[in-house]
């Protein structure tokens, strides 16, 4: 399917729906960066077996999902799935390492941004899935890891048409995460997530605070290099504190996952499956 996000171009997508009539809770599913361009959407939902793509598909799913491919699972638990590749990744690239500072370097002359276009095609890609006749505009969710958990509670504050987001490993403190040697301050793929001049006005947690008091889940590995246990509890206490304030500190779930790094294993997924089943 293609879905035409902006008035520039139409982007290539996967659509998974259920049997039967419906109308279905569904999922905006957000791809991660990995710095793995030639799959995107093929990340989350196995490709056909006919595609080029589908060795390197599995070969990712092996690595961080346990083998399984979080859409397909998420479709058989009778949800409409919806992943699309960002600007870089499977149909829209790839792009190399090295071209993500020069695209991004062209956005800026042109006055805008890299992380910009990504927010603002999340939301329409959320709008679109809403107002499918097979889906309950009341149940619909972001779910995402890494870059994809960024995308989803970026996704939440930005647009009315979630109702409730889950980011696995991408959470922290702004504090926290300016330290040498962060990955997020590489370049590169930091662009995808920065915003010129945001931080001058809130925080990482701030921003993701926008869509109190909708439900939401963060969870992040306890082990997770990219960010440290301190940085993920402090962002959680003023996430927590912004819930509390709207009277509705039950609709938040903050967990730092035993033992685990920069993953979204079965067990976690099970969790996060759980979690939508509840809360839509």
């Amino acid at each position: 399917m293609t879905v035409s996000l902006t008035r520039y171009e139409r982007v290539r997508g996967s659509l998974l729906t259920p049997h039967g009539k419906g109308p279905f809770p569904a999922v905006l599913l957000l791809h991660d960066h990995g710095a793995k361009f030639d799959i995107g959407k093929e990340k989350l939902i196995r490709p056909w077996a006919d595609d080029t793509r589908l060795a390197s598909a599995e070969a990712w799913a092996e690595r961080y999902f346990s083998g399984r491919f979080p859409g397909d699972e998420l479709a058989r638990r009778g949800y409409a799935v919806l992943c699309l590749d960002a600007l870089g990744w499977g149909d829209r690239g790839p792009v190399t390492y090295e071209e993500q500072q020069a695209l991004a370097g062209n956005f800026y002359n042109l006055g805008s941004s890299l992380a910009g276009l990504m927010a603002r095609e999340d939301a329409r890609a959320a709008g679109f899935l809403a107002g499918l006749d097979r889906v309950d505009s009341r149940r619909v969710a972001a779910v995402g890891f890494s870059m994809g958990a960024y995308r989803a509670w970026q996704t939440a504050a930005l647009s009315d048409d979630v109702a409730a987001a889950a980011s696995v490993c991408w959470m922290t403190g702004l504090k926290e995460m300016m330290v040498p040697g962060n990955n997020t301050l590489r370049g590169q793929s930091a662009y995808y997530m920065l915003h010129p001049g945001l931080a001058r006005h809130l925080d990482i947690p701030d921003v993701a605070s926008i869509a109190a008091p909708r439900p939401m889940l963060f969870l992040d590995g306890e082990q997770d290099t990219l960010f440290t246990a301190e940085g993920v509890r402090t962002a959680y206490a003023k996430l927590r504190a912004v819930w509390d304030s709207r009277r509705a500190g039950h609709r938040l779930r903050t967990e730092l996952w035993p033992g685990a790094g920069h993953v979204f294993t079965e067990p976690m997924q099970d969790e996060v499956f759980a979690w939508l089943d509840a809360v839509l």
